[in-house]
């Protein structure tokens, strides 16, 4: 997807929100977009979501998408299921299809005592959990979060983190806001800034220098699968390969791997003597072949 010389402005003579914005979003990019309050953020989000039109400029190549606003209204004349049953139909699932999705992401959120509740009967953090499974629900190709863990308990915040690194490591784009800056911390290809109606990049890909990182190992046939973050990866021998990733995304890298046709074998995963010490790889920690 690309947005090339992009504006918005509300009225024929009002003030320019957005001026004059480049933005590329490749599959398997993780995007974060920071700024001020009341900088654009959001009117970008809603431009890149295709739920507000550009006054300006041209967009091209946008995928199936599905996002998360900042404010999402509840008082809809629906249960919690029954509408993520309805949003799945409109994103083209089969009933039974987005039925059985939706019971699936209500329980990994801990919401699934929730719904058959009424969506106007539902507590702020449980309406939150709702806004963001019905955008996972149909597994978009690009899905665009505006500030979609406010709200959430810390466990829902966890699920939300692996969903958005699942979704990248399926070669879906992803689009975020978020006013933690420690969220997803190091795991971005990309962070961008607005300030006066302009984009510009405010980082290199890959996190900054305090990030910890790892070397991934791997061997297969072919060529390497593409990998979420785009992670630097070099030849160590001919059908294996070394990859440096920020520690944070190492599990959605191992996953693209192994889930690959055909899959890469995983012969070692170890910290990066090169970066600062940090948490310990989880489940995926492994010396010698775990294909």
């Amino acid at each position: 997807m690309r947005l090339d010389g992009v504006g918005r402005r509300y009225g024929l003579r009002g003030p320019w929100v957005l001026r004059d914005v480049d933005l590329k979003v490749p599959p398997g990019a993780l995007l974060r977009v920071q700024g001020a309050n009341g900088s654009g953020k959001s009117t970008l989000l809603r431009i890149v979501a295709g739920v507000d039109r550009p006054s300006a400029g041209r967009i091209s190549g946008r995928p199936a998408t599905a996002y998360v606003p900042e404010r999402f209204p509840p008082a809809l004349p629906f249960d919690a299921h029954g509408y993520l049953v309805h949003l799945g139909a409109v994103h083209g699932l089969r009933r039974a299809a987005a039925a059985r999705r939706a019971a699936e992401w209500l329980e990994r959120f801990g919401a699934a005592g929730h719904a058959r509740t009424p969506m106007d009967e539902l507590s702020k953090g449980t309406a939150q959990k709702i806004a963001v499974v019905q955008a996972l629900l149909p597994e978009p190709r690009l899905l665009v979060l505006d500030e979609a863990w406010t709200g959430l308990d810390e466990a829902a915040r966890a699920v939300l983190d692996a969903a958005v690194r699942e979704r990248v490591a399926a070669g879906g784009a992803v689009v975020f806001v978020d006013h933690d800056p420690r969220r997803l911390a190091g795991e971005p290809t990309a962070v961008h800034r607005f300030a006066g109606g302009r984009l510009t990049a405010a980082a290199a890909p890959g996190g900054g220098a305090d990030v910890p990182r790892v070397v991934v190992e791997a061997s297969g046939p072919g060529a390497p699968p593409a990998l979420p973050g785009a992670p630097r990866h070099l030849p160590a021998a001919p059908g294996h390969l070394r990859i440096t990733v920020p520690a944070p995304g190492s599990d959605a890298v191992l996953r693209a791997l192994l889930v690959a046709d055909p899959p890469w074998h995983i012969r070692s995963v170890r910290p990066d003597p090169g970066s600062p010490a940090g948490p310990q790889v989880g489940a995926a920690d492994t010396r010698g072949d775990a294909g």
